[in-house]
Parts: C-alpha cells; structure tokens; sequence
C-alpha cells in the first residue's frame, strides 16, 4: 500500500483533485480568502482557480461575499459532514474515556481516523495545565510522522513499509527523527510486540507521544494517542502512561465495536 495518491484504474481528474485541494485550504483558513490568495497557495492559475470557485459556489460547496467577493466555506460541505453520523458519533461516544485518561495523566489525550496522507482529529481531551499540547478536533497532522506514523504502518508486512519509504522517504524533522530503514523496521517490529508507538521528540524537538491503535472503523484505522512536552511527559511518566493507555484502549474497542 502506498501512501502516494494513487490514480485508481489509471484514471486521472485533475480538475476534482485541484477542487479538493481548494476546499481543504478554505476550510483550514481563519479567515474569508480572496481569489489570488487562493490561486497563489494552490500554485493555479487565476482563471482555473475562478473557474473552480463558480463551479463549487453553485453547488454551496463555496461561499462568496457579493461585496468583497471574498470565499468562505459553504452550506452544502458544511451539512454533509454534520449529516454524516458514522464519524459525528465517535466524538461523542469517545469523549468521557478521553477525558477520564486525560484526568489520570494531565497531558492531552487525541482519538482520529488514519488514512494514506493524514490522521484525522476527531476527539481531543485538552491538559489541565498552562503550558499543553492542543489541537482541536477537525484539524491533521501529518501521517509519517512519529507515533502515528509507526502505528498505521506497523498493520502492514515489511515488504510493504519498505516500498512506502522507499517512495516517500523518511523525513527527518528533528535530530532524533528515524530516518535509517532498518532502525524504522525495529521501531514497527516493536509497535507489534507491544501494541503501542512511541515518539520522543522525533516530529517536534521536546515534545514526546505515545500512540495505539483500535482497529478500524468505516474501514479506517482509528487511534488513541497521548502528547505533552518532553519536561512533563519524560520515559519515567510514559512508563506509567503506556499502561493507561493500553487499558483506556480496550475500552474504546468495546465502545466502537472496531475489528
């Protein structure tokens, strides 16, 4: 399985993949977005990205002010996802186990969907400190990365990590990210053996994270994952977290019902 976009049965639409790609830049923007700062991130010319935007504005995909004509997310992406109780629901079903391991630990607890390119927050239980990790739910993170990374590919054989990394690389992110193979293999073997994925300081210098992963539901992996800054969420403290998490695990399996 790779993790590049594959085109499936060779068929290849550039125009839907530049759409999505405008949706998902508009839907992460703080604020409405003008058509050259859409065109300039996206790297597409200003009458494709004009074409695009009249396209997803009749569909309500889109917004656009009658005013300023600026671009904001529309009625119809918005009611699709709200509409769609398979992924709606595990916030709510998850959120009291979040918060109850949250409370034990003090440090923030995530719960997301996994797919070939992000993980998808759904659920998060932020610290109850100051200084936190906090990301809410809606928002990704990248796939190969740290713990995430290890538990997604740790589902599949060797033969099929080695051929991910050889066509996307290893990223190296910090002076403690993984970038030998053989060493990454360990660290896959090891999430294997112990049902959890560690990663100290890998992705982002002083923050460590510990990741297990609850099997799949509507045919994605989903994932229970725990992160803090390395003064606060030291080897001593995940020690007593992998246990936790482990049993915090089989409670969320039960409650999803995931294979």
């Amino acid at each position: 399985m790779s993790l590049k976009k594959k085109k499936p049965d060779g068929y290849h639409a550039p125009a839907v993949e530049k759409a999505f790609r405008l949706l998902r830049f508009v839907a992460n923007s703080n604020e409405a977005l003008r058509l050259s700062d859409l065109s300039a991130h996206l790297q597409i010319s200003k009458s494709t990205t004009h074409g695009l935007i009249r396209a997803l504005v009749a569909t309500g995909a889109l917004n656009q002010s009658t005013q300023n004509k600026k671009i904001t997310l529309g009625p119809a992406t918005v009611e699709l996802a709200l509409k769609n109780q398979n992924y709606l629901q595990l916030g709510t079903l998850t959120q009291p186990l979040l918060d109850d391991l949250r409370d034990r630990i003090n440090e923030t607890v995530f719960f997301g969907l996994l797919h070939p390119w992000r993980a998808l927050i759904m659920a998060t239980s932020e610290a109850r400190k100051p200084m936190k990790i906090s990301s809410p739910p809606g928002s990704s993170v990248l796939l190969m990365v740290g713990a995430l990374g290890k538990v997604f590919l740790s589902q599949m054989d060797d033969a099929e990590v080695l051929q991910i990394i050889k066509e996307n690389g290893l990223p190296q992110f910090t002076n403690a990210s993984i970038i030998d193979e053989q060493t990454y293999l360990k660290e896959i073997a090891y999430v294997r053996q112990t049902g959890y994925a560690l990663d100290k300081g890998e992705y982002l210098s002083g923050v460590n994270a510990i990741a297990v992963g609850l099997g799949h539901h509507c045919e994605l992996p989903v994932v229970l994952w725990v992160v803090g800054f390395a003064e606060s969420l030291n080897s001593e403290k995940i020690d007593e977290v992998k246990e936790l998490i482990l049993a915090t695990a089989t409670k969320l399996r039960k409650v999803l019902h995931t294979n």
